[in-house]
């Protein structure tokens, strides 16, 4: 259709889809940002006893950090006199243009993804993240101070320690689903919650652990946010930056935690998909099939179809069911909320982590990346291997192609073949397991925030030094009396 618009010219066509991804994504940014801001501030008040911003915006604060945008906007940008011009302006481009880019494949819904055809997405994803490492060394070695230097040098020890371990985790999600195909990973997790990637086998569960972990240092999130380390060097590699300069950053890094959690989500969390599969309320509504779309997909049908309403009735033709083109848009915007909803859960617990642990020293982390993850993944990986190799995997089945055509399609057989008994229970078993992980946090979570939530005089917030740093919702700084008296003789 591009192609169409712009009459063939190359140009135009690449102009065309620039703007269509800066109009979509740029904002998706932004309020990504925004949110997630407020919500750290929030998280951090509730778990140190506070409320966090109450006043801007009216309800909780929500317009805190868009107040905090404008000011930051009429800042003065400030410069040290001794820094490498070029490379002290450059670096704040360079962090946020990978995780921009990175949107382009990331598969909001069926449909709704930039470049479906891209066979290398979580490739491509990890290689532009790993951009952003280059925009932290560029602007500690540019800002010319010992502090930016300092952590600039601590991301590059990280970045050496946490990679290998992070993307052998991924490696170990590709392995099950032998695709790197950001589209395909959704479509090959439509059967529902226990046929998400992460129960298939117990090594994949580890490895989803592991993935998560290694995330952190990536994002450079407590307890790995050497980096950064106000405590210790100010405020690391960006203490030289303020105001326009210094809010890029920060947007880079909370879009980078968006899109690691986003392929957490893909590779592991069934994607856009419900957990309740083909018995979700929606699906059953508008007469959606996801095992039937996913056999549509893979025979080439819904690649074939230009239209919504055609890629519908493929998808019927596959199942049998009653969906129609508006329904299929409907399912694509279900299907983003389920995949921003699974991100920001990732966001929500990479906050907790930051307010709860504290930070590690740098042999900490190199010995925790070197000697502890690496073998870890290492041993996930050829576990899976060995299991997909022991465990019957489901057959490859013959496609015919609209061409005429007839191929073995692989992952087609995992939608359309029937699941091994072992293969199975090993899934149910790992969903109870996993549902009863996210329980005991919902019921933590909810304890901990009981007397915020439910005013209870039982849990009152507790200080370890309540005489003179009283805490609470209603109270403020105050000296204790035995100070204040001191203090007026």
């Amino acid at each position: 259709m591009i192609e169409h618009l712009a009459g063939g010219n190359i140009l135009f066509i690449l102009a065309i889809k620039v703007a269509i991804v800066a109009a979509l994504f740029l904002p998706l940014m932004a309020v990504n940002a925004l949110f997630a801001i407020w919500w750290e501030r929030k998280v951090a008040g509730h778990i140190q006893s506070r409320v966090g911003p109450m006043h801007v915006g009216g309800w909780h604060g929500w317009a805190q950090t868009l107040a905090d945008g404008v000011k930051l906007l009429f800042k003065e940008d400030l410069m040290p006199r001794s820094a490498d011009a070029f490379l002290f302006k450059f670096a704040p481009y360079l962090a946020f243009a990978p995780v921009f880019a990175a949107f382009v494949v990331l598969p909001l819904g069926p449909q709704f993804v930039f470049d479906a055809s891209l066979n290398v997405g979580v490739l491509y994803v990890l290689a532009f993240l790993a951009v952003e490492i280059m925009a932290v060394i560029m602007a500690g070695w540019g800002s010319n101070s010992k502090w930016s230097i300092y952590g600039a040098m601590r991301e590059a020890c990280q970045m050496v320690s946490y990679e290998v371990p992070l993307g052998l985790a991924i490696i170990t999600g590709v392995l099950v689903a032998g695709t790197l195909n950001l589209v395909d990973l959704g479509y090959l997790q439509g059967g529902g919650l226990w046929d998400w990637f992460v129960f298939h086998n117990p090594f994949i569960f580890i490895a989803f652990i592991l993935y998560y972990i290694a995330s952190l240092a990536s994002n450079k999130r407590a307890p790995f946010d050497l980096p950064e380390s106000e405590s210790e060097l100010v405020a690391g590699f960006h203490t030289e930056y303020s105001g326009l300069r210094w809010s890029i950053f920060f947007m880079a890094e909370y879009g980078a935690m968006f899109i690691v959690g986003a392929i957490q989500a893909a590779l592991f969390l069934g994607c856009w998909n419900s957990p309740l599969g083909a018995y979700d309320p929606v699906y059953m509504l508008v007469g959606y099939d996801p095992v039937a779309a996913g056999q549509a997909y893979f025979s080439g049908a819904v690649g074939a179809a230009n239209t919504f309403d055609s890629k519908a009735a493929a998808m019927n033709a596959a199942g049998g069911g009653s969906l129609n083109g508006l329904g299929l848009f409907v399912i694509n915007a279900y299907g983003a909320f389920w995949m921003i909803a699974k991100a920001v859960v990732v966001i929500f617990v990479q906050i907790w982590i930051r307010w709860t642990l504290p930070r590690i020293r740098i042999d900490q982390v190199l010995y925790a990346c070197i000697k502890v993850l690496l073998p870890m993944s290492l041993i996930t990986l050829i576990g899976t291997a060995f299991w997909i190799w022991l465990v019957p995997q489901p057959a490859a089945v013959a496609v015919t192609l609209l061409d005429g055509t007839t191929h073995s399609n692989i992952r087609l057989g995992h939608l359309a073949s029937e699941t091994h008994w072992l293969q199975g229970a090993t899934q149910f078993l790992l969903m109870l397991a996993g549902l009863a992980v996210v329980g005991v946090c919902v019921v933590i979570g909810l304890l901990g925030w009981k007397g915020v939530l439910f005013k209870d005089p039982s849990q009152p917030p507790k200080s370890l030094f309540p005489d003179v740093m009283p805490v609470g919702d209603t109270v403020a700084f105050t000296k204790a009396p035995t100070i204040a008296k001191a203090a007026a003789e």
